[in-house]
């Protein structure tokens, strides 16, 4: 079960408001729901809604549901425009970017990659070379404090402030390693199941 929408697919939301904004959050408020005739969700929330507040007047909201339509995108609201990416937190579609600022757009779409495999192969270098990973295991602790946050504001229906954050180094474009896509492998000496 893993412990509810957040760790599963909020954590995604989480550590994209805090790559975006490049901040920590200093509130957060959620509410949870369970669908009690459902037996997979006696022990996790079947939906959490979630408002983050970050330093500046920035906030962050998203939901996370394991009942509701599959969607991945996020948008992001500035002074000047917004941008907006759908099937962000896929890699097995391409990614689309619309980018609008000042009433002109732009759209770009970035093919489909493997983003585990990347991943791979920089935490084997690092333990092949004794090397700290970047991100190291800090950056996870923070999406969890803030998840824990938003659990706990959950139950008591009251927003819970968090304690200033220590500034975290974000990954940067120069970490970049791509590999190709995800395939499905063939089926070998088997057939499709019939739904």
């Amino acid at each position: 079960m893993g412990g509810g929408t957040l760790y599963d697919i909020g954590i995604d939301c989480i550590n994209a408001a805090r790559y975006l904004v490049r901040a920590e959050p200093t509130e957060v408020f959620a509410y949870s729901t369970a669908n009690k005739s459902d037996a997979r969700f006696k022990e996790v929330d079947e939906m959490t809604s979630a408002v983050m507040r970050f330093p500046d007047n920035c906030l962050a909201d998203f939901v996370s549901s394991f009942g509701a339509a599959d969607v991945a995108s996020y948008r992001l609201v500035g002074t000047k425009g917004d941008l907006r990416v759908d099937q962000a937190y896929e890699y097995i579609m391409p990614i689309s970017h619309e980018l609008t600022v000042e009433g002109k757009t732009r759209k770009r779409t970035f093919p489909k990659r493997d983003q585990f495999a990347p991943e791979l192969i920089c935490f084997s270098d690092c333990i092949m070379r004794d090397k700290d990973p970047k991100p190291s295991g800090t950056e996870g602790l923070a999406d969890v404090r803030i998840i824990e946050a938003l659990y706990r504001s959950a139950r008591s229906g009251k927003p819970v402030k968090l304690q200033p954050a220590k500034r975290i180094q974000r990954p940067s474009l120069k970490q970049v390693i791509r590999r190709p896509p995800v395939a499905k492998p063939p089926l070998v000496h088997v057939e499709s199941a019939a739904l």
